[in-house]
């Protein structure tokens, strides 16, 4: 007789349910979660692609406006006076008094400096 009750009782464990009652399929709060994260994404995707065109379109008319006697700050944080522009190079002349000059790609300059501060940027 023991082992009819410890059958039943076996049995009776495996006929629940443990998981619960079945969800709906197309639960709307998840599908409504699902679909603003998504249009998140994209908008970010697309914002930040946007954004990124327009620095290289800048840092590009920043090369084409480099020319003879600008003071200039490059990426490394070397300041100087252009002396000479050539397709992809700028030799900036760093050294005043020891005439020193250095070659440097055009993507090495971060910024024009003005002449009167000498931190702003050039208009």
């Amino acid at each position: 007789m023991e082992k009819t009750a410890m059958t039943n009782r076996v049995l009776s464990m495996l006929a629940q349910d443990p998981v619960g009652p079945p969800k709906p399929a197309g639960d709307p709060g998840s599908m409504f979660l699902f679909a603003a994260m998504l249009a998140l994404v994209v908008f970010m995707l697309l914002t930040s692609r946007s954004q990124r065109k327009r620095e290289e379109r800048d840092r590009q008319a920043l090369f084409g406006r480099l020319s003879k006697n600008d003071r200039v700050l490059t990426v490394g944080g070397i300041i100087g006076t252009i002396v000479s522009v050539k397709d992809n190079e700028v030799v900036l002349k760093v050294d005043e008094s020891t005439n020193t000059k250095m070659t440097f790609l055009k993507s090495a300059v971060q910024r024009i400096l003005t002449d009167e501060t000498g931190s702003g940027e050039k208009t």
